[in-house]
């Protein structure tokens, strides 16, 4: 068979089976195995790939979006980069809405795959019509053959966490996993991967970081919302100002605050000491995983996700004017 008829997959094809590697030089708790998922290694460069795949197909299926349509989203930057990029591949147009803070690497990445960026303050509140996701909503009612992802509100989000991500980290850390490290925006990785894995060991933790300004760890603590809840934080992805439908707060077992300065040196440090270039997310799940690791008086295995990588931030986090410039080195 000559390559030309043989079968190749398509770039989507190669979302998710990402590696799960052993933390090594910045582990020093020899009773604690500390794994990363490295969700860098999907096609557009995020973990974001499975829950855009798994929408859009959806929606496909469904007759929601149609040849030519219009893919809308409010987006941090990954999502994004997975709407544009299947997009571009199914013959779309995407149309994107952005808080300010969004670094300039991911927003070049956003315009390269073709896509179209309406830019919102960062400081706008949930109930301001300037808010990235009213924008997003607004766009989607005045657009014909339009299809919003909704990647907040749609429980289509945990569900391909759910059958993908939970799955790979039970296969791959052969049914030896404890706790699950993964701070959230959208809420779908940890609510997915959280509730496939309990299902297999009732007794893994599930823990969520939470950038310092985030409604989230408030919220999870009283049952209230905070009026200073704020994305002004400067850590991108994760933590949020408005309560979103795809996390499911049932299943968590802690929620842990911390510092951009925690999740950036905790960045710097994975990158000097153990190769792997990742976002700032990953930064503060490790650095709450390294907390926890110190604790523990018994052998057990922590998982923890690593939902992005560097080169995303490179005039950000790995930048040291930046970094001087915010106070932060």
């Amino acid at each position: 068979m000559t390559l030309k008829e043989g079968k190749l997959p398509t770039v989507i094809k190669t979302i998710g089976n990402t590696p799960l590697v052993r933390l090594k030089r910045m582990n020093p708790f020899s009773l604690v195995t500390i794994l990363l998922k490295l969700e860098f290694f999907n096609p557009s460069g995020s973990i974001k790939d499975r829950i855009v795949a798994h929408i859009v197909d959806d929606a496909q299926m469904k007759g929601l979006i149609k040849p030519g349509g219009v893919l809308i989203e409010a987006t941090s930057g990954n999502t994004g980069a997975a709407a544009a990029m299947i997009a571009a591949i199914r013959g779309y147009k995407a149309v994107l809405t952005l808080p300010d803070k969004v670094s300039k690497e991911k927003q070049d990445a956003l315009r390269a795959f073709g896509a179209e960026l309406i830019i919102c303050p960062t400081s706008a509140p949930p109930d301001s019509p300037e808010h990235y996701v009213n924008k997003a909503k607004a766009i989607k009612e005045k657009t014909p053959g339009s299809f919003r992802i909704d990647q907040y509100d749609n429980l289509k989000n945990p569900e391909a966490h759910y059958l993908t991500t939970g799955p790979e980290i039970w296969e791959q850390s052969r049914g030896e996993v404890d706790y699950l490290i993964a701070s959230a925006s959208t809420g779908g990785t940890i609510s997915g991967t959280g509730r496939y894995l309990k299902e297999k060991n009732p007794n893994l933790k599930l823990i969520m970081p939470d950038p310092v300004g985030s409604i989230y760890a408030e919220y999870f603590k009283t049952g209230r919302i905070p009026k200073e809840g704020h994305c002004n934080y400067l850590v991108e992805g994760v933590g949020e100002d408005h309560l979103a439908k795809a996390l499911d707060f049932s299943i968590i077992d802690e929620v842990i605050p911390f510092t951009d300065k925690e999740a950036f040196d905790t960045c710097r440090r994975l990158a000097k000491e153990e190769g792997i270039l990742a976002g700032g997310s990953s930064g503060g799940n490790l650095k709450i995983a390294l907390d926890i690791a110190k604790k523990l008086t018994r052998p057990k295995t922590l998982v923890v996700i690593i939902p992005d990588g560097g080169l995303k931030y490179l005039s950000k986090i790995y930048n040291d004017e930046w970094m001087k410039e915010k106070g932060l080195l």
